[in-house]
């Protein structure tokens, strides 16, 4: 039950504020009543609705009302995701639709609480507070997609360099060394069905970040082939083809040399299925519309909450920088073999002769009129070349 409804990294306030309440509700919701995700999503975004006329009212009791109903509305907006997964009845358009009610809840929340406090004190402040917090909400999650949107850009390039690599090796091996590479390749087909794993197998590659949520610790054990200095060929000189031994690929490898607590730091909260992004927008609209209200101390707490916030987003930003680097040491790793050159004029003359009509009475023993036949000694054809790197900068 909790391994279909509950994420394996999530934020701290989900986990230990969310999940104990939203779990039980979606079992008991799944089995006694016929309420679809999209439903509790517009019940969610009703609940903000009614939190946000409270924060309007701009004095402590309604405040404390508010964020009551607040956190009740982000309980139910969690509960949509789970009970999609929970029994199968998810939806793009239901994606889309959780989406556009969190924004909405939040913009509408944020002129609510931050104008019933601007009516109440008179202070200008406020209002610039309510634009604020409606910029780092927004800023926070189109950073975050466009992180995401370079990240599968990266491992694209690489997995396309890599394919690119191996074909290109393979146009160097003999015909024995090929047959058994076509075996590998053929187990390797199969597994990548099985595992649904984006071609990363065929490849005789895998990336840290996967092979991370199943294992926390995964990047801090000595995993096979990771420290392999380029592509896996898949030619072994064995008598009998085994599995190919994937080299992993770590993004991350200058961050952790350069933060090496990182990792025991991450691994400790993984295990408790909290992600090292402390300070995320969930955190940030928690601080804004519970922690603020309750405490009675809405701008100074909005103003730490904001100023975390940034320095997470600065701490991803910086991240990635490094992590790009890593990708270019990852690209050049995989150098694509060119066939020698010697081979390369050998088919092209053997090219140009087929096509060519022979002369009459020629040495070469044909009858007048027949074309030499192309290939190299013993009716073998030449190896092909393809030295085309893919996937640059």
């Amino acid at each position: 039950m909790r391994r279909l409804t509950e994420k394996k990294r999530d934020a701290w306030w989900t986990v230990l504020l969310v999940d104990p309440v939203a779990t039980p509700l979606v079992r008991w919701t799944a089995k006694w009543t016929r309420v679809t995700p999209n439903q509790i999503t517009w019940g969610a975004l009703f609940l903000g609705l009614v939190a946000a006329a409270c924060f309007a009212r701009g004095d402590w009791k309604w405040l404390l009302i508010g964020a009551g109903l607040y956190h009740l509305s982000f309980i139910l907006d969690c509960m949509d995701g789970k009970l999609a997964r929970l029994t199968g009845k998810g939806s793009e358009f239901g994606g889309w639709l959780d989406y556009v009610f969190d924004r909405v809840r939040v913009l509408i929340c944020a002129v609510a609480l931050m104008g019933g406090q601007y009516s109440r004190t008179g202070e200008v402040a406020y209002v610039w507070l309510a634009l604020v917090v409606v910029f780092l909400d927004a800023l926070r999650y189109l950073d975050a997609l466009q992180i995401f949107k370079v990240r599968h850009s990266m491992r694209k390039k690489i997995r396309a360099r890599a394919k690119a690599s191996r074909r290109a090796a393979r146009a160097l091996m003999t015909a024995e060394e090929l047959e058994r590479d076509q075996e590998l390749e053929q187990r390797a087909r199969e597994r990548e069905q099985e595992r649904d794993n984006d071609g990363d197998e065929e490849q005789g590659i895998a990336f840290m970040e996967d092979l991370l949520r199943e294992n926390p610790t995964a990047d801090l054990d000595d995993a096979p082939g990771r420290d392999g200095d380029g592509p896996d060929t898949g030619a072994d000189s064995g008598e009998e083809a085994r599995p190919r031994e994937k080299k992993v690929i770590d993004l991350h490898v200058e961050f952790k040399s350069r933060f090496p607590w990182y990792g025991r730091f991450r691994t400790f909260l993984l295990r408790h299925r909290i992600r090292t992004h402390l300070v995320s927008g969930i955190e940030f609209q928690m601080a804004v519309f519970i922690v603020g209200p309750v405490l009675g101390a809405i701008m100074p707490v909005t103003v730490a909450a904001g100023a975390l916030l940034m320095v997470f987003e600065l701490a991803i930003i910086y991240k990635l920088l490094l992590s790009t680097r890593d990708f270019e040491r990852t690209l050049a790793s995989y150098p694509v073999p060119e066939v020698p050159e010697t081979a390369s004029e050998i088919t092209s003359e053997i090219m140009s002769e087929a096509t060519a009509p022979a002369a009459p009475g020629a040495a070469s023993g044909t009858a007048p009129g027949i074309p030499a036949q192309p290939g190299g000694p013993d009716g073998e054809s030449l190896p092909s070349r393809d030295g085309t790197a893919v996937g640059g900068r």
